[in-house]
């Protein structure tokens, strides 16, 4: 491992506090060491690779705490006829794709296994740090169910060994199928509440699992160390249950009433919008990309989305950020912050639902999330001020470096100067 001093930058930390002109970051080996105004960095004496940030801004490592890696796009024709282990080859290049966009830290919603964790944590391949979820847990019929009435079944993820088959009904099968994801290694286990845009027996508001079942399975992960429990929640009833059950995320939040989001502000419970998502439907099914079911719930749902979102910030909810990546092209995540922007939220707020506040989501907050001494080297370098123009970070070439726990991964300032 090396020593790095980042200079010459300003720095947006994470924390919400206001940027700091001419500001420095003190790195050794993987943790950073201080992190300020240049002048008050204290230098060791030993040799240090400087690393000039020519002028630009200096953040954390963006965090997106809902991505499904194993694939891009919802393409039934293709899909059907492309040979299952390409996933995995697909995938290299969907990482890949996603750390060059400045996402150091990914959550991902059901898809990833154990093994490609252990990929990228041992480097036989390059990508953003990687919490699972394996299996996303389903009623029969309902959202990640894929049988169609042709009798036909379209499985995004279809079960293989050290992937749990996802469909799951009544309490002791609930219990028993928690057992099963947490063994195969899940770190966070996904389940569905609702019906979703993308399932297609089902829709965003139809109930899914009782109270009883969502209990079961809250509980049993949480005899595993505390794991925690998301949920894609869609319509206003399924989101309410989840939170009474004691789910920590809710995906998506399409429906919610005013009972609803006083039911999060009391619970704690995090946010995680996906605008993307249903916008990212849309332009697919403009290119014969995406099923008809898919495409015509999505444009039910789109403004609905947005004005729920919105009133939930307003109210204070705890919001962190993510996309659904997968569904939209990977490396193209941070689209999500322009969005965000636009029910309400300030770009500074985007970027901590981006960074300390995902990081909490995740259970991460004491590694990564800012940049502040003793935090995970998790840091990107920005051309412009995304302050002034947030939009602008959903440009790959804006991000001229990204380090993740103290190892260079992109740098093309040469290129980008």
């Amino acid at each position: 491992m090396s020593s790095y001093l980042i200079r010459n930058g300003t720095l947006i930390d994470g924390t919400g506090k206001a940027p700091l002109a001419d500001a420095a970051v003190l790195v050794k080996d993987n943790i950073i060491q201080q992190a300020g105004n240049a002048n008050s960095i204290r230098l060791p004496d030993e040799q240090i690779n400087e690393i000039d940030a020519g002028g630009g801004y200096i953040l954390p490592g963006m965090i997106d705490t809902h991505v499904h890696v194993m694939l891009e796009g919802v393409n039934i024709a293709r899909d059907m006829v492309t040979p299952f282990s390409m996933r995995f080859y697909n995938s290299v290049k969907y990482l890949r794709n996603t750390i060059d966009a400045g996402i150091t830290s990914v959550r991902d919603a059901g898809g990833a296994d154990a093994g490609v964790k252990q990929a990228v944590e041992s480097g036989v391949i390059v990508g953003p740090r990687l919490q699972i979820s394996i299996s996303v847990l389903t009623i029969t019929g309902g959202h990640g169910d894929g049988w169609m009435r042709s009798g036909m079944e379209y499985d995004l993820f279809m079960p293989y060994p050290g992937f749990p088959s996802c469909r799951v009904d009544g309490v002791e099968d609930c219990r028993r199928k928690v057992r099963e994801v947490l063994r195969a290694g899940a770190d966070v286990i996904k389940i569905c509440s609702t019906g979703g845009v993308l399932s297609p027996t089902d829709h965003p508001e139809f109930v899914q699992f009782s109270p009883e079942e969502l209990e079961v399975i809250v509980r049993e992960a949480s005899y595993r160390n505390g794991v925690k429990v998301m949920s894609h929640a869609q319509g206003v009833e399924g989101v309410k249950n989840a939170i009474r059950a004691g789910i920590h995320s809710i995906e998506h939040g399409i429906f919610l009433d005013d009972e609803a989001i006083e039911l999060m502000l009391k619970h704690g419970t995090h946010l995680v919008p996906t605008l993307l998502a249903p916008l990212a439907v849309l332009e697919a099914g403009e290119k014969g990309g995406m099923p008809e079911y898919g495409i015509r719930k999505s444009r039910e749902v789109i403004e609905i989305h947005s004005e729920s979102i919105s009133r939930a910030h307003k109210a204070g909810v705890r919001i962190a950020m993510g996309t659904d990546a997968g569904v939209m092209p990977h490396g193209t995540n941070l689209r999500e912050l322009g969005l965000m922007v636009n029910v309400g939220m300030t770009p500074m707020e985007t970027i901590v639902a981006t960074t300390k506040k995902a990081a909490e989501c995740l259970g991460w907050e004491d590694r990564v999330g800012t940049v502040e001494a003793g935090k995970l080297a998790d840091i990107i370098l920005v051309k412009t001020n995304p302050l002034q123009d947030i939009r602008s970070m959903e440009k790959v070439d804006n991000i001229t470096l990204v380090m993740k726990d103290g190892k260079i991964v992109k740098d093309i300032r040469a290129k980008a100067n």
